[in-house]
């Protein structure tokens, strides 16, 4: 249990930021793809985004240190430190090897929904009203188009912390996956059954969330 809590506030980190890492590059892009549907803009964008869903967890992470540490020096080659600030500079390469194949599923899902809704009646009558256009897009599309993406985020969640597993070790962090590896060589079984269990809790609790946020943004759950 010591060395779980020990290691567990450095994975959450990880996995919070790659999920914010996530959001901020699949929202945006994802808007733009829909407003300029089958045109170059849609194309480059899906095209990029499938290209980091293609690669393995482990190969992105390579490619990035390689060419963002070792070449250009912008960022560490792995490791952690003592204080929020540096942290988050830490864990920048590493959050942002695992945000881009869960960003590149959250962008496409919410490509699909920003298109359907655009084209419901609310979305005229909105316009017809004389609503702005940045109005429209975010009270009235956005929170409709989010609902699934908020739950396929939830769901997601599970393959985030599996690829931390991987991601840990080749970037030298010391958390929970990094010590999963270790417990596996060394064969520290009561070690695996706890980081186990403490991930299925920790990955219950997210689905909780995900309930709950679904819920905010669609009375109709929350009434079932």
């Amino acid at each position: 249990m010591s060395l779980i809590l020990q290691r567990m506030p450095v994975t959450l980190l990880l996995s919070a930021f790659a999920g914010l890492l996530a959001l901020l590059l699949a929202v945006p892009l994802a808007f733009l793809a829909a407003l300029n549907r089958d045109g170059r803009t849609d194309t480059v964008i899906r095209v990029l985004f499938q290209i980091g869903l293609s690669m393995p967890v482990f190969y992105l992470g390579l490619v990035l240190l390689r060419f963002f540490a070792v070449g250009l020096h912008w960022f560490p080659v792995g490791g952690f430190s003592d204080n929020l600030a540096s942290d988050l500079y830490h864990l920048f390469l590493p959050a942002l090897t695992l945000a881009l194949s869960l960003s590149a599923v959250l962008m496409r899902n919410l490509r699909n929904g920003v298109i359907e809704v655009l084209s419901a009646d609310y979305v005229d009558f909105a316009r017809a009203k004389g609503l702005r256009n940045r109005l429209v897009l975010g009270r009235h599309v956005l929170r409709n188009a989010a609902i699934s993406t908020v739950a396929l985020f939830g769901l997601n969640i599970g393959t985030l912390i599996g690829g931390a597993v991987i991601t840990e070790s080749v970037f030298a962090i010391p958390g929970v996956g990094r010590l999963m590896i270790d417990s596996i060589y060394g064969r520290d079984y009561p070690v695996i059954q706890g980081l186990t269990l403490a991930l299925a809790v920790l990955v219950s609790v997210v689905f909780l969330a995900t309930d709950l946020a679904q819920a905010a943004l669609d009375p109709r759950i929350a009434r079932r």
